[in-house]
């Protein structure tokens, strides 16, 4: 950031202006923000078609394969559709909170991406509460879902909402849990801190140390977290016709896909990070090294929604009674069970932060 803000200031200086520091870190941060949202958002337009790719292809089909070459502007056409199709509201529908709630879902999972280290010092706000501010990001992503359906005036919207709602505030409380573990490791709530804990290389990657069934469980967890099969109760249509979002079309309907999506890719990306060494290479060698951090942190976060899109394909979906129950009578108590032997084991090491 601060090269970025000299170089502002530099550049002004030589037409004989002098700009103020506080207008030059503005400008920087609104530049690295408005470059992070466009990165992200043409990325996940191309993750979009990998997702629908994957699933026809285990399924023995082509996928999406008609606009442009091999169907790579299918999620362009896509949303051209979306934008240009009429909004249509319910007549009994609250219109206020009916087209708020898209509108907060879809900015509060870009918003989670402000602490997210793509790479070394390639961050909008290095806080040193990270991993506190995206658990509060997604404890608020709630009322959007929760305010899509009941301004719906619809009863499957509602039931749709409070099932998603009890979804993710069941799963939230054993991914807080495995997060314990990985700041008992890592000794800092930093993201960037995170990663560097875990270098060089693969030896140091947490993914390998005792906290290998965390990762499995922040895995699953995740799928729940963002309503992926085979935990989309909110949005399964053949139960709920499309759960919270029955009502809406169009760019409101878009939102909160891209929302969806967007918190998707966030999960994958912060497996990378707490796992598998963030932006580093697995082995700190010519020429893996000279490749840029994100890069290999892109190169993670594709693989990891592989996974997500391979389950979609291929696991069955869970009722939602074996949904809870997975949550709170297996996952809440393995990942208490696990704070309490990684904190065990670090102290009888003499590893444990202060």
């Amino acid at each position: 950031m601060k090269p970025l803000i000299d170089f502002w200031i530099r550049l002004f200086d030589y037409f004989g202006i002098t700009l103020p520091y506080g207008v030059a870190w503005f400008v920087s941060q609104s530049l690295l923000i408005l470059l992070l949202s466009v990165s992200l958002l043409v990325m996940l337009a191309f993750l979009l078609l990998f997702d629908r790719k994957v699933w026809a292809a285990v399924q023995m089909r082509r996928g999406p394969n008609v606009v442009g070459a091999f169907g790579l502007l299918q999620s362009f056409a896509d949303f051209i559709k979306f934008v240009l199709k009429e909004a249509i509201i319910p007549a009994g529908a609250n219109k206020g909170v009916f087209l708020l709630a898209p509108l907060i879902a879809f900015t509060l999972a870009m918003a989670a991406w402000a602490v997210v280290p793509v790479g070394p010092g390639w961050v909008i706000a290095d806080i040193n509460v990270g991993i506190l501010y995206l658990f509060a990001i997604s404890s608020l992503g709630v009322y959007g879902i929760i305010m899509g359906g009941w301004a719906s005036n619809s009863k499957y919207a509602f039931l749709g909402s409070l099932r998603s709602a009890a979804q993710m505030v069941s799963y939230e409380v054993s991914i807080g849990f495995v997060l314990i573990t990985i700041l008992l490791f890592a000794g800092s709530l930093n993201l960037s801190d995170i990663v560097r804990a875990q270098g060089p290389d693969i030896r140091g990657w947490f993914v390998l140390s005792p906290l290998f069934p965390m990762f499995v469980l922040f895995f699953i967890s995740a799928l729940a977290e963002t309503n992926r099969p085979p935990f989309d109760l909110p949005e399964a249509e053949s139960e709920l016709v499309a759960g919270f979002m029955v009502e809406y079309s169009s760019t409101p309907y878009l939102l909160f896909m891209v929302g969806e999506y967007m918190n998707i890719v966030l999960m994958c990306a912060m497996m990378s990070i707490l796992f598998f060494g963030g932006w580093m290479s697995p082995i700190d060698l010519w020429p893996l090294n000279a490749i840029p951090g994100v890069l290999w942190l892109i190169l993670k976060v594709w693989i990891f929604f592989f996974l997500f899109a391979m389950v979609k394909a291929i696991v069955p979906r869970y009722r939602y009674d074996q949904l809870m129950r997975l949550g709170w009578k297996v996952f809440l108590p393995i990942s208490l069970g696990w704070v309490v032997l990684t904190a065990g084991y670090l102290l009888a090491l003499g590893k444990l932060p202060a």
